[in-house]
C-alpha cells in the first residue's frame, strides 16, 4: 500500500493513482468531438440520437465516445426502452471544463494584443 503513496513539496501525502486517473481523464478530453459532448450535455440529459445529430457525426462514431468516456467516469447512461440517455457524472467536470475555456479565452486576447502591437508598429 505504500507504493502508492508519495509526499508532495508541501508535505502532503498524495496517493499516485490520483496522477494515473487525472492522466485518464486528460487523455479521454484530449478530443475536440468529446469536449463538444460534455457542452451539450451540461443543461442535462440528452438521448444519444440527438447528441449525434447536434455534433453532425454518425451514431457509431458518437457511441465510440461516449464509451471512453463512461469508462473514465466522465458521463453516464441510463436506458429508457430502446433509448440510451446520457449525462455527465459530476457537475465538477462541467466547471473544470469552464476553467480551462477562460484559460484559452485569456490566452487568445493575449496573442490577439501581441499582434495588434506588432501592427501597430510596423
Amino acid at each position: 500500500m505504500l507504493r502508492n503513496k508519495e509526499t508532495n513539496k508541501k508535505g502532503h501525502t498524495v496517493d499516485k493513482r490520483l496522477y494515473e486517473m487525472h492522466a485518464g481523464i486528460c487523455a479521454a478530453l484530449a478530443n475536440a468531438k468529446r469536449i463538444q459532448i460534455i457542452d451539450l450535455l451540461q443543461d442535462g440529459e440528452k438521448m444519444a440520437g440527438i447528441l449525434a445529430r447536434e455534433m453532425g457525426i454518425n451514431k457509431a462514431n458518437l457511441s465510440q465516445h461516449l464509451q471512453l468516456m463512461k469508462s473514465k467516469g466522465i458521463v453516464l447512461s441510463r436506458r429508457d426502452g430502446v433509448s440510451t440517455y446520457y449525462s455527465i457524472a459530476n457537475s465538477k467536470i462541467i466547471t473544470a471544463c469552464r476553467l480551462m475555456r477562460e484559460v484559452m479565452m485569456e490566452q487568445l486576447e493575449n496573442i490577439s494584443k501581441l499582434q495588434q502591437e506588432y501592427v501597430e508598429r510596423h
